[in-house]
């Protein structure tokens, strides 16, 4: 794999994933702060969904033993990424309502700083990723791959966590 060609997928997947973050965010984050019954729904099976996607995470078994073609043309690459980005309900679902309920959870001032990092989360994570990749491309292999998984699974599931105790607090 060409390093400048990993960091292209990375930069390209880097400004799609920061462009969904900010439209969940500021989307339907909006329609969360307004409506309250939104709220109470978002916050119940966003927990549901994100704790979900975080124990399929922990769950999967990464295959390596693919082939990937990395000498596609830069226009196919952009329209993968667009398409894994904005076309995955998944992706949607699960930005809509993680984004958009931490945003009706929190201040403005609160919320600023909040998607000001998520953003240097997504370059930060994909620029990692790129370079991990690259770097340690011989000797990556499923075991690795899977304590990735628990991990980010992990994290997934905090965030699930933290959507449940906002639905339990604005219950009470």
């Amino acid at each position: 794999m060409n390093r400048i060609r990993a960091y292209q997928v990375a930069f390209i997947t880097t400004i799609f994933d920061i462009s969904l973050a900010l439209a969940s965010f500021y989307g339907i984050g909006v329609l969360i702060d307004k409506f309250y019954i939104i709220k109470i729904l978002v916050f119940f099976f966003g927990s549901i969904a994100v704790i979900y996607v975080g124990f399929n995470l922990i769950k999967s078994q990464p295959d390596l033993s693919k082939k990937v073609d990395v000498d596609k043309p830069i226009l196919q690459i952009v329209s993968i990424c667009f398409a894994v980005t904005w076309l995955n309900p998944q992706a949607l679902i699960d930005g809509s309502l993680l984004l958009g309920g931490f945003r009706a959870s929190l201040s403005l001032e609160a919320s600023k700083v909040f998607i000001t990092g998520v953003c240097l989360a997504s370059f930060t994570w994909f620029t990692g990723l790129a370079t991990i990749a690259w770097s340690f491309r011989s000797v990556l292999n499923s075991t690795i791959v899977r304590i990735i998984n628990v991990v980010c699974g992990i994290v997934v599931i905090y965030y699930g966590l933290k959507l449940g105790y906002n639905f339990i607090q604005v219950l009470a």
